[in-house]
């Protein structure tokens, strides 16, 4: 089992940034992929994006492509979502998720383990 564990939420003024981590315990993530998704009040959970088990392969949707980067510490157990240049409808909760694999997925169904989330307000 693996429990993850998000930090570095917060509020923040839009053009701002944030650096959110993604901390792993129970087992070693080294072979795993993880995936970054929101969730924003009434709407639905939406893919961020993702880094394979490396860290050589990242991928992200065309909404937050050239102002967020994944990258990962794999002997820190860690991953991490930097984030700028934000916008008030970067809003959300955050999640971190992870599945064992060598790939990547932007889908949420194929994560087998969620963190609980980190609040990120952007204010306008």
């Amino acid at each position: 089992q693996v429990q993850l564990v998000e930090s570095g939420g917060g509020l923040v003024q839009a053009g701002g940034s944030l650096r959110l981590s993604c901390a792993a315990s129970g087992s070693s993530i080294d072979k795993s992929a993880m995936g970054w998704f929101r969730r924003a009040p009434g709407k639905e959970r939406e893919f961020v994006g993702s880094i394979n088990w490396s860290g050589a392969h990242t991928d992200y949707p065309d909404d937050v492509k050239g102002r967020f980067t994944i990258s990962r510490d794999n002997a820190k157990n860690t991953g991490y979502l930097q984030m700028s240049t934000l916008k008030p409808e970067d809003t959300a909760v955050y999640y971190c998720a992870t599945f064992v694999g060598w790939g990547m997925s932007r889908t949420a169904a194929d994560y087998d383990y969620w963190g609980q989330g980190t609040q990120v307000t952007v204010s306008s």
